[in-house]
């Protein structure tokens, strides 16, 4: 996308603080072409583990399968392992909990939340056809 290099200056300079809560950059090697590759993601934290999502449609998230990776989050570097998950009821059970930390996420991803704020499941279901979650634990 023509802003990803905007995003990635912002989150490696000083100014990474207006992005860095939600927002870190992945560095992984391409599988295929074993190039050091890189890209900004929006994340939602649990412990030591962090989630973003992804469409399926891209091709990112498939070079990562219980591969190292680099994050560079709120700033700094920091080593982990990340899987894609791309199992329908497995999307569907990751995506419901990441929704649940970051329901602000859901009108992005065409989910409503029901009076209490949380994801409507036929929602969250439908909007796992077409995506896949990518798990990065941290070392």
């Amino acid at each position: 996308m023509w802003y990803n290099p905007i995003m990635m200056w912002i989150l490696r300079s000083p100014l990474h603080g207006m992005l860095s809560g939600s927002t870190m950059i992945i560095t992984y090697t391409g599988r295929k072409s074993g190039k050091t590759l890189s890209t900004p993601v929006n994340y939602v934290r649990d412990g030591d583990v962090l989630w973003t999502i992804s469409f399926r449609h891209r091709t990112w998230w498939r070079n990562l399968n219980a591969s190292p990776v680099t994050l560079r989050i709120q700033g700094r570097d920091v080593a982990g392992v990340a899987t894609a998950i791309t199992d329908q009821q497995q999307v569907v059970d990751c995506l419901t909990a990441y929704l649940r930390k970051a329901p602000q996420v859901a009108r992005y991803i065409g989910v409503a939340l029901d009076a209490s704020d949380q994801p409507k499941p036929q929602d969250v279901a439908e909007a796992a056809k077409t995506r896949v979650m990518v798990r990065f634990q941290l070392s």
